[in-house]
């Protein structure tokens, strides 16, 4: 079938002139979970992140660290994978011209990929559309969080951005990403599976000019809540005209977000700057409502994974799957009525499937989960309101010193992270270099950053703050992180463990504060390479699920979460 998508797509390079066409991951409005996913239709790879080239003879899929298994086992077949941190595409590709889309590429994208090496034709329409229809997928219209729930109205958060353009003396933003959107408008929507982001985009002037680019239909509920008036609702096809409309000189652009379409029509009459949207770091900072909110969502979901680890530590079917073992954890949390949905596609791998970073297992290749198998489970929840995302790697056996002394290396890790000061470790460069330590004594590490942003009921990979090698972001009260540090032994096991924690100040002392509330595996501790201070942490964190939950939980699940601390 890929083998025939290729095929279909090559025939069209002659008319066109071209010698390969560009497929990336997101979709126009840059989301991580799209409705599209054009780099499946094309190579089958469904991680998060990569792009493909197919040329007239050969194909390459560019993936990070996280992907580089999963890509050879989906894609391995039709495209040289490769990964892209070591070699980007104009390292490999020259003198060629490549066909794109202009309305899922940015202009920094596109020279960060192919620099100057390589010539690039705009082909407008998407030649990936044109030789698969893909299933719409069904959203629904938009919808509003109370200004209670979200913790500040949108006047005042519109108000925040006026003052930035004032200060800078610019008369637009163009918010081009829909996360942004959704928190400037306190508005959440259906257009993505796993997130509640409705696909918009939105221009707020220094002064009065407040315009949302949508379809009205979608977005009726901002005018029934006399957010917006018919007139500031504005239909992207029209977008254009609004432009050539607009009174001033200069527009903020996002270039992580706007689109080279977008780019060249607001080019057209104004001067555009190139920074990152002020409402990413307005964003980050959660406020007292959100992190309550946030905190009320972790003990719910904490109820849901400590019953489904209780079960899947004592379950007495001789055979269970890795599919069966997902579907159980979502029928959990599906028990609570404010559960809505996944965060994510729920990372359900036992033994060697545990290795693959962003595995997701389905029906035609999952695998027994075996009594001396090492299992991973990364999965996470959209709340009423809030974002919840864990990891947790279990073993129903009795396993290697080996693999015993790497999982007390990741917790030591974890922990250190977990009980960073702040005040001195203060960018995530510097907590990410914390979380590796133990495990780079022993020449190992693993390849992703320690930790991602997550949103407040939003996408649960939200920037910029995140703990990674490259991150040099200050670290801020109210800030929302994820603390996973990981091993990987390809072809044999995967160890992870995650918890969510937000960045609290007390007595002047920034330190992190933990939002999960779900057990950690003990049995594959090796105590004796634990001090002290570790092992109190540890039984303060299970005292702390204990006494947050066990309520919830009937009396064997209550006895042995209690048998942990």
């Amino acid at each position: 079938m890929i083998n025939k998508r290729i095929k279909t797509l090559r025939k069209k390079f002659s008319y066109l002139n071209i010698d390969g066409y560009v497929i990336p991951k997101n979709d126009e409005f840059f989301s991580e979970y799209a409705a599209v996913d054009r780099l499946k239709i094309i190579s089958s790879f469904t991680g998060s992140a990569g792009i493909a080239i197919v040329l007239r003879k050969k194909n390459y899929l560019f993936v990070d660290g996280r992907y580089t298994i999963q890509a050879e086992q989906q894609a391995g077949k039709q495209f040289k994978i490769i990964e892209i941190h070591k070699f980007l595409p104009s390292k490999i590709l020259k003198n060629i011209t490549l066909g794109y889309d202009p309305k899922i590429h940015t202009r920094m994208q596109l020279k960060i990929y192919f620099g100057k090496n390589l010539r690039l034709k705009k082909i407008d329409g998407n030649l990936i559309d044109k030789i698969y229809k893909e299933k719409k997928y069904k959203s629904k219209k938009f919808f509003s969080l109370n200004s209670k729930i979200a913790g500040e109205n949108h006047n005042s958060k519109i108000n925040k951005i006026r003052n930035i353009l004032k200060k800078s003396k610019i008369d637009f933003l163009f918010v081009s990403a829909p996360e942004n959107v959704a928190w400037i408008l306190n508005i959440r929507g259906s257009d993505n599976p796993n997130s509640p982001i409705p696909n918009s985009r939105l221009i707020v002037g220094k002064n009065k000019d407040l315009f949302l680019i949508s379809e009205k239909q979608k977005a009726s509920i901002l005018i029934k809540d006399k957010k917006l008036s018919e007139k500031q609702i504005i239909n992207p096809k029209k977008f254009s005209n609004l432009i050539q409309k607009l009174n001033g000189k200069s527009f903020i652009i996002d270039s992580q977000s706007c689109s080279i379409f977008f780019e060249n029509i607001i080019k057209s009459k104004f001067k555009i700057y190139k920074i990152n949207d002020p409402t990413y770091k307005l964003k980050s900072i959660k406020n007292t409502s959100e992190i309550n909110n946030m905190i009320s969502s972790h003990i719910k979901d904490g109820i849901a994974l400590t019953k489904f680890l209780y079960w899947i530590k004592n379950i007495n079917k001789k055979k269970i799957t890795e599919v069966d073992a997902q579907n159980k954890l979502e029928k959990f949390r599906r028990k609570n009525k404010s559960y809505l949905f996944p965060s994510f596609n729920t990372i359900a791998g036992t033994g060697s499937n545990g290795a693959i970073v962003h595995y997701r297992a389905n029906v035609k290749t999952t695998k027994s989960i075996k009594k001396n198998d090492v299992f991973l489970c990364d999965s996470g929840g959209q709340y009423k309101f809030g974002t919840t995302d864990v990891t947790r790697t279990i073993c129903f056996r009795k396993q290697s010193n080996s693999i015993r002394d790497k999982y007390t290396k990741v917790l030591k890790g974890h922990i250190a992270v977990a009980t960073t000061d702040l005040n001195r470790y203060d960018t995530g460069k510097k907590v990410d270099a914390r979380a590796r330590m133990f495990l780079k004594k022993d020449g190992l590490d693993y390849a992703h950053g320690t930790g991602h942003g997550v949103g407040f009921f939003s996408n649960v990979h939200e920037g910029p703050q995140s703990l990674s090698k490259f991150n040099n972001i200050r670290l801020e009260e109210g800030m929302i992180v994820s603390n996973e540090p990981g091993f990987y032994k390809k072809g044999k096991y995967g160890i992870r463990i995650e918890n969510l924690v937000f960045i609290k100040r007390k007595n002047n002392k920034l330190f992190f504060e933990n939002l999960t509330l779900a057990p950690i595996e003990k049995d594959l501790i090796n105590f004796n390479l634990l001090n002290k201070s570790e092992k109190k942490y540890l039984f303060e964190y299970h005292l702390n699920v204990y006494l947050k939950i066990s309520k919830f939980l009937n009396h064997k699940e209550r006895n042995w979460l209690a048998s942990l601390i």
